[in-house]
């Protein structure tokens, strides 16, 4: 019985021995968990009407400088487009400036380069705000946005706001020949 007591403290030295440097060693990876992007991405309305579109941001932390890119690629577009429209969520509290914001050509950003703007597009960009505080941009090109293989963005260079979330931005486009704006789709940014 004595021998079998010895055995066994023994086998736990000796365990502990090899288990708690294991612990010590794994512990800064574990830090890192919180860092984990998630696979798929949560949209509030997921019906056939709803059109999710890409988006680009340099920075998703609360209360930074950041820069987004809204974009506007060839299959989101059915048709020449004279007027856009971005509208931004009330929770959103950022200061928006007109020389902060942009209208440009693309180039959409991938493994082996950045996303960068090409061309400026001549815009008059207009900033505008309910009663019920809810805000919109109104971009009017020079001359209508062609139906063509190019991409085009909306950009936005902005301090994020104090409160991290998903916060989805909606547009809408006035096709040539029409006196009305369809809804073009959705981009839903998130901050932490």
């Amino acid at each position: 019985m004595l021998k079998e007591t010895k055995k066994v403290i023994l086998n736990l030295k000796i365990l502990r021995f090899f288990i708690i440097p294991i612990i010590l060693v794994s512990t800064p990876f574990l830090n890192n968990i919180q860092d984990a992007k998630a696979g798929l991405e949560f949209q509030w309305n997921q019906d056939s009407l709803y059109r999710r579109l890409k988006w680009f941001q340099k920075e998703n932390k609360k209360k930074f400088r950041n820069k987004i890119y809204f974009f506007l690629r060839p299959s989101d577009r059915k048709s020449d487009l004279l007027k856009l429209k971005l509208a931004i969520p009330k929770t959103f509290k950022s200061t928006l400036q007109n020389e902060k914001i942009s209208f440009c050509k693309v180039r959409i950003g991938g493994f082996e380069n950045r996303t960068k703007c090409l061309e400026d597009i001549p815009a008059d960009i207009e900033i505008n705000t309910d009663e019920s505080g809810l805000r919109s941009l109104d971009i009017y090109p020079y001359s209508p946005i062609p139906l063509n293989k190019d991409n085009y963005a909306i950009t936005l260079k902005v301090f994020n706001p104090k409160k991290s979330g998903l916060y989805q931005f909606h547009s809408y486009g006035q096709p040539k020949g029409k006196s009305f704006s369809n809804y073009l789709g959705s981009w839903t940014i998130v901050i932490d």
